[in-house]
């Protein structure tokens, strides 16, 4: 499996976890421009009255996939959320979250809510 299909299977997995606790998956790859002004998230759920922004990081070992959560690629984070909130105002009122899962081989998974600040 090459580094693209191990990133899509952990995000397969990611989403399956989130599917067994309850939330549901309103989108995934979500990308919004090109270049400097991109933003991009894995995938967006939702549960109750929250709607959760969702990075998966997947590395070898799973400690040093937290650290694979740039500065920079939170900001792309943040202003796809704000896209996403903007195109779809039926979510405005809900609570906004930033979600972090981990993955690494045999299915090692660490969900970390509010893993990083919003707006």
């Amino acid at each position: 499996m090459n580094k693209k299909q191990k990133g899509r299977f952990g995000e397969f997995v990611a989403r399956f976890w989130f599917r067994l606790h309850g939330y549901r998956i309103l989108c995934k790859n979500y990308v919004i421009g090109r270049g400097t002004g991109a933003g991009e998230v894995d995938f967006i759920a939702k549960r109750g009255k929250t709607i959760v922004f969702v990075e998966v990081k997947e590395r070898r070992l799973i400690d040093n996939a937290f650290y694979a959560l740039h500065p920079q690629q939170q900001k792309r984070i943040r202003r796809a959320a704000e896209v996403f909130l903007q195109r779809h105002p039926l979510y405005l009122g809900f609570d906004v979250r930033f979600d972090v899962v981990l993955t690494a081989p045999l299915f090692h998974l660490k969900h970390i809510p509010n893993a990083f600040t919003g707006f």
